[in-house]
């Protein structure tokens, strides 16, 4: 007589959560926007400087800045590329601190872990699920959807106790690949701000200069001339320190939230390795 051996499919206990990518497609042109508003209408408005050509059009001429802010206005047309990137950053920088704070959950995960080893080592499921419900995090959703399995395979008399821990850790495993995805979206922003924003900014200082010598060639050699390409290489230097100083608090940002996710990834595979290990130890 043949021997049949019946296998039980893990079924995924974690549903994906499905967030919007809305943010993630038009931030970047909003900040673009924004950014020029803040150049033409705040940095170049009319009263920031001297004497100055008509008010309206995209790129009106301006002259005699009154202050270091309205010098930006005449740091080219790229000055607000560089503030709609570095709005740009900003933006994901708050949408990734409310997220790794709310995938943190509450309280520390190890503590979090001892209360579900202490209650798993007295085959107390509910209780270690009630834990579970307590953390609200990124770690308590992992070990939630490895604690509903871990309930069903205490029952299963079909399945060995190899195959049970095996059906636990890939529950937690499928669970991990829905939570990993939400902390680290969006980061891809951020590193790619570090570097291009620095890019960005030499451009525009390149085109400032090319600016400068281009109104010294067509002066006339008079004693001012020096004066006004000392200005006009100043003037095209703040795309420098715009893109340095937002590449440097992209790179600074971009090392803070790794470290954070770093910590929860840990926290997960601690959870996933607590689940069969006791398993393993208490069910053999």
């Amino acid at each position: 007589m043949a021997e049949t051996t019946s296998t039980v499919k893990p079924t995924t206990s974690v549903q994906a959560k499905k967030s919007s990518n809305i943010i993630s497609l038009i931030a970047p042109f909003l900040c673009l926007i924004a950014g020029y508003c803040i150049w033409r209408f705040g940095l170049g408005n009319g009263s920031n400087f001297g004497s100055g050509g008509e008010n309206g059009g995209f790129w009106p001429d301006r002259h005699d800045p009154k202050s270091a802010l309205s010098k930006m206005y005449l740091g080219g047309i790229i000055v607000p590329v560089l503030i709609g990137t570095f709005l740009t950053m900003i933006t994901f920088v708050i949408e990734r601190f409310m997220t790794i704070s709310k995938a943190r959950g509450t309280g520390n995960s190890a503590d979090f872990i001892r209360k579900v080893q202490y209650q798993l080592a007295n085959k107390n499921v509910d209780a270690a699920l009630a834990e579970c419900d307590k953390q609200k995090g990124s770690v308590g959703n992992v070990m939630k959807a490895g604690l509903h399995r871990y309930k069903e395979m205490i029952t299963n008399t079909e399945l060995t106790t190899d195959q049970k821990v095996m059906a636990i850790q890939k529950e937690v495993e499928e669970a991990t690949s829905l939570e990993l995805p939400m902390l680290e979206k969006n980061l891809v922003f951020l590193s790619t701000i570090a570097s291009l924003a620095t890019l960005i900014g030499l451009l525009g200082t390149v085109v400032g200069m090319i600016r400068a010598f281009a109104g010294l060639g067509a002066d006339s050699g008079g004693a001012n001339s020096a004066a006004q390409l000392s200005i006009g290489i100043s003037e095209a230097l703040y795309n420098t320190a715009l893109g340095i100083g937002t590449s440097a608090f992209a790179i600074m940002f971009y090392n803070i939230f790794t470290t954070k996710i770093d910590g929860i990834t840990y926290g997960i595979d601690e959870s996933g390795f607590t689940l069969t290990q006791t398993f393993a130890s208490l069910y053999k």
